[in-house]
């Protein structure tokens, strides 16, 4: 939601230029954000449970389940979010109300800094749980491997979640900033015109209330008064 003036008010009604949108740095974290979370949920449904030799399935990280849970949560639940916030991105050039757009900005901010938070707590979580983890727990060395993607992912996630965060918060600082200039519009106020407006019906022309003196014909410049000198 990248954009110039009060939260990117300048481009509101602007057309969507796909090029640009993909290019924004933004875009780039929240799709790799994306990514990330799909290779967290997909290693942990598909070989994040082991069967060992009964019906039971166990969870791969130390037959946690709540490990697994967690993990899967923030996958899927990262791909949901990610998905809503790209679509804001989309229509965010749409949206003419500064008190929307601000919103939508701090709503941006809030829930960057929150999965930011989250991904950190599956990291420690799933780190922690596959360290205690027996090497016999592990049916295939396929579940292995998605445990580890699971965990190396996730620390992926922090960072690509984090750089969100800051875009959001300098995001949201710049357009706080244009807005001291544009109080009026919060309200929907029309902005006070500090200049008259021309009169209809013909321009007037300004009094002037210094008149010179009238000209006088035939004012003969004074003689001068100064003498000759005498050798």
């Amino acid at each position: 939601m990248d954009g110039v003036g009060s939260f990117g008010a300048g481009l509101a009604g602007a057309a969507f230029d796909p090029v640009f949108f993909i290019k924004q740095p933004t875009t780039v974290l929240g799709i790799l954000s994306w990514v990330f979370s799909l290779v967290v949920f997909a290693s942990i449904v598909n070989e994040g449970y082991v069967n060992l030799g009964s019906e039971r399935l166990h969870c791969v990280f130390n037959k946690n389940a709540d490990a697994c849970n967690y993990g899967a949560f923030c996958g899927l639940g990262g791909l949901l979010v990610c998905s809503i916030f790209f679509l804001l991105d989309v229509k965010f050039q749409q949206i003419s109300s500064i008190k929307d757009r601000r919103n939508a900005v701090m709503l941006e901010v809030g829930a960057s800094g929150f999965w930011t938070f989250l991904w950190f707590v599956s990291f420690c979580f799933l780190a922690n749980q596959w360290s205690r983890t027996a090497p016999r727990t592990c049916h295939s060395t396929r579940s292995a491997d998605a445990a580890r993607a699971s965990i190396a992912f996730s620390f992926f996630s922090i960072l690509t979640w984090a750089g969100l965060t800051v875009r959001a918060v300098q995001k949201y600082l710049l357009g706080t900033d244009m807005t001291l200039f544009t109080t009026d519009h919060l309200d929907g106020v029309a902005p006070v015109t500090p200049y008259p407006s021309a009169a209809t019906g013909g321009a007037t022309e300004p009094s002037d209330n210094y008149q010179s003196p009238p000209f006088t014909e035939g004012l003969e410049a004074p003689a001068p008064t100064y003498q000759v000198p005498i050798y």
